[in-house]
């Protein structure tokens, strides 16, 4: 691994990068804060798959380029002359150190849980009017409701125990069934919400990242039906001329190969 002192030159030397690029580089030059925050947008994905994959070539690859996107809105920060890139190392610094008393001041903890529920306290104590103020608007709703559900927990708004969420589960699955029993679709689809809102909050209890998991299914799902495309294919077949029943023999082949 690279020292030190090996790893603030390869940094430094982007910051130079950066700097030539966008003094002579067309399509460097013309860039904005809104233009680019779409491709940080999907940079920020390409790394999430990186992660999921288990890839770390990748992950490397994808971190650089969301660096560079970080450097990026810095330089244009500093054009403006609101902010460089030290400004954001050192406004990040102030904040982990504020953050984390129980390391850079004289607060003790037990655990993780307490670390979280300091986290939010000095939180609210730095001018933010609810713990919920840092979850971004424009999270896909999935991970959005993760993080609600995180935030509460972290002043104490929270089930005791993992049984009382899945009986709410429980409760809202039942709720769920009745309205579509009913045909009232508008009601189906608030109950609909509310039995994800819980799924969502028993897979905390249960140490499991929903979106993690959500996104691991739907690649499972895609390499295995891709496997039954390509089976068929080779048969001279076209899927939508099969029946279920011939299709599922190649789904359960898939099962084998993707596990």
């Amino acid at each position: 691994m690279n020292t030190r002192k090996e790893q603030l030159a390869a940094f430094n030397r982007l910051l130079d990068i950066m700097d030539e690029l966008r003094e002579q580089c067309p399509w460097d030059k013309k860039q904005t804060l809104e233009s680019l925050r779409h491709l940080t947008i999907e940079e920020t994905y390409e790394l999430a798959d990186a992660i999921l994959d288990e890839d770390l070539e990748e992950i490397k690859n994808e971190l650089g380029d969301l660096l560079l996107h970080i450097i990026f809105y810095a330089k244009i920060g500093s054009e403006k002359k609101a902010f460089d890139i030290a400004d954001v190392a050192n406004a990040i610094s102030a904040k982990l150190m504020q953050r984390h008393p129980h390391i850079y001041g004289d607060v003790q903890v037990e655990n993780e849980e307490e670390v979280k529920r300091n986290w939010e306290q000095i939180k609210l104590k730095e001018g933010k009017t609810s713990v919920l103020e840092g979850v971004p608007k424009s999270l896909p709703a999935l991970v959005k409701a993760n993080r609600i559900q995180e935030k509460v927990a972290g002043v104490g708004f929270d089930w005791e125990e993992p049984q009382q969420v899945w009986a709410k589960v429980q409760e809202e699955l039942s709720e769920l069934n009745q309205e579509i029993k009913a045909g009232n679709n508008q009601n189906t689809e608030k109950e609909f919400g509310d039995v994800l809102f819980s799924l969502i909050n028993y897979a905390r209890f249960i140490n499991v990242n929903p979106e993690n998991a959500l996104e691991k299914t739907n690649k499972k799902f895609i390499y295995r039906f891709q496997y039954l495309e390509k089976a068929a294919k080779k048969e001279g077949r076209e899927i939508a001329e099969m029946t279920l029943s011939e299709m599922d023999v190649y789904w359960e082949q898939s099962k084998t190969l993707f596990k």
